[in-house]
């Protein structure tokens, strides 16, 4: 669906690339996840996919035809939802689904269904000027489905969302990769990163510092080790076993057949570890 080679480009004025030769492709039907600091390059690597930014160095391929060569039948093929949504304020939810809707040759989507989908059916005669800002991001959302693209580019698509939208939006993220839909996804929430994507670039700086699975990641950079808390004569107490050979480890065996077990995990790194790791600084 994409296919990026040897990617560099420059803002005018600056004297560096915000984005430095980078190189990545992406699958049908696969959901990848951009994910670096603000300022990494996310904003500019998406933005030059979808052609707001020209004038770069380097390939983009997707379907299968260079980005410079699409006209705007381009835009027939892709759903985009910015982080930060530009809505017509006067006009109503409905009104501004259907106003974009008529731009699009497929035109058949349910509006009313995907309003009820996010939890805005009650409010679709609502001015947006109106709403807050997690009603404007699940309008947001669902305006990039409204055509039925086989394309998906999200920026931070769960940003100002309670914990239950948040879901919401997830859950439906799941459900257009299940229907084989491509997601390009940019964010900076590990979380969200690891819990969708099905391969993650971490990015910094403009460049690539690694792409990979992210339970690849999280186990190559983690320690291989289980840490195990248990309660003993009412104290909770708590040690680390290395994994290798552990069920074999007569003090792991000991403790687990004579006391009562709170909790037992492995010592996996989290994404943002690996972030730091490889890059020397936090999300």
């Amino acid at each position: 669906m994409i296919d990026v080679n040897n990617l560099s480009f420059q803002y005018k004025g600056s004297k560096i690339d915000a984005i430095q030769n980078i190189d990545f492709h992406i699958e049908k039907g696969e959901i990848f996840g951009f994910l670096g600091p603000s300022g990494a390059g996310k904003t500019t690597t998406q933005k030059l996919l979808i052609g707001l930014l020209r004038n770069y160095n380097g390939q983009i391929k997707i379907l299968g035809q260079e980005r410079k060569e699409w006209k705007n039948d381009f835009f027939e093929k892709i759903g985009v939802a910015f982080e930060f949504p530009n809505m017509y304020l006067k006009l109503t939810a409905k009104e501004n689904l259907s106003l974009v809707q008529s731009y699009y040759k497929n035109d058949d989507g349910d509006i009313e269904s995907l309003l009820e989908k996010v939890g805005l059916l009650k409010d679709q005669n609502k001015r947006v000027s109106d709403f807050s800002k997690g009603m404007k991001m699940r309008l947001n959302f669902i305006r990039a489905l409204l055509h039925d693209p086989d394309l998906l580019f999200l920026d931070e698509p769960t940003s100002g969302l309670d914990p239950v939208n948040a879901k919401i939006i997830k859950e439906m993220i799941t459900n257009l990769k299940n229907k084989n839909k491509t997601i390009f996804l940019s964010t900076h929430d590990m979380n969200v990163a690891q819990q969708l994507c099905d391969r993650i670039a971490l990015i910094d700086n403009g460049q690539i510092r690694v792409i990979d699975t992210p339970k690849n990641l999280m186990l190559a950079h983690g320690q291989p080790r289980v840490k195990i808390e248990y309660l003993e004569n009412n104290t909770l107490k708590s040690t680390e076993f290395d994994l290798e050979k552990l069920g074999k480890n007569r003090d792991f065996l000991k403790i687990i057949s004579s006391f009562d077990i709170k909790t037992m995990h492995s010592e996996e790194a989290t994404l943002e570890d690996v972030f730091i790791k490889l890059t020397g600084r936090k999300l």
